[in-house]
């Protein structure tokens, strides 16, 4: 049978000048019954219209900064490293995924993206514009959970999963502020920052600020969304 092929967007080295790939992405979606493939860094419209075509679903993966100019704000000075590469290479990928009604799922940066794309802002650094006692920055191991998020109730992720809340793990300092026109939010944490949205007059458009490519091996609710995504794009 034939498997989905899955794109999902590189992570950038600007220092090394090289895309590179967290292993748990790809395996992710292989465990799923997908067929992962990194896609290249082109802005060339033509090129994102064939990649969109040739893949039945897409992954935004983690990585740097969104950058504030993508949600109308000036750079604070506790913002990261951005990638301009990125940021226009998945402006125009997410136009033709939307445009062509392809599953999509976004993982951390992906869900800041998402949102800022449609109209959202975002907090370009947590400890600056929303400090909380809650550990949105964890250190290895990546696997482990280490706060709670509340899902709301008849929501896609809900119907998934049958559960109230969700323990996760997590690793950004960046997060959904205003949130984009269209969005529901599908998960929240105990702080209140949203943790998971869809877009429901989407087939299947989710996204998470946590790290299932990290946690799939030993969280059967992360091999659900991979599942459920994979799926979506059979």
């Amino acid at each position: 049978m034939k498997k989905p092929v899955i794109g999902i967007t590189p992570l950038v080295d600007a220092a090394r000048e090289s895309l590179w790939m967290v292993p748990g992405y790809m395996e992710g979606v292989a465990c799923a019954g997908g067929l992962p493939v990194m896609l290249p860094l082109t802005k060339d419209p033509d090129e994102i219209r064939q990649i969109a075509g040739l893949c039945d679903g897409f992954l935004f993966t983690g990585g740097q900064d969104v950058s504030p100019a993508l949600y109308g704000e000036d750079r604070l000075p506790q913002c990261g490293e951005t990638s301009p590469a990125r940021d226009e290479i998945e402006r125009l990928l997410l136009s033709e995924i939307l445009s062509a009604d392809k599953p999509f799922l976004g993982i951390c940066r992906g869900i800041q993206f998402l949102n800022a794309a449609l109209g959202g802002t975002l907090y370009q650094d947590l400890p600056a514009q929303s400090p909380s006692d809650i550990e949105h920055h964890q250190k290895p191991p990546y696997d482990v959970p280490v706060h709670t998020v509340r899902i709301e109730k008849n929501s896609p992720l809900s119907e998934l999963l049958r559960a109230e809340t969700l323990k996760v793990n997590s690793y950004h300092h960046q997060a959904v502020r205003a949130l984009a026109p269209g969005l529901s939010v599908m998960a929240v944490s105990e702080d209140g920052l949203v943790e998971a949205v869809c877009l429901p007059e989407k087939k299947f458009v989710w996204a998470v600020q946590w790290h299932p490519e990290f946690a799939y091996k030993t969280d059967p609710n992360c091999r659900k969304i991979f599942e459920a995504f994979v799926a979506a794009a059979s």
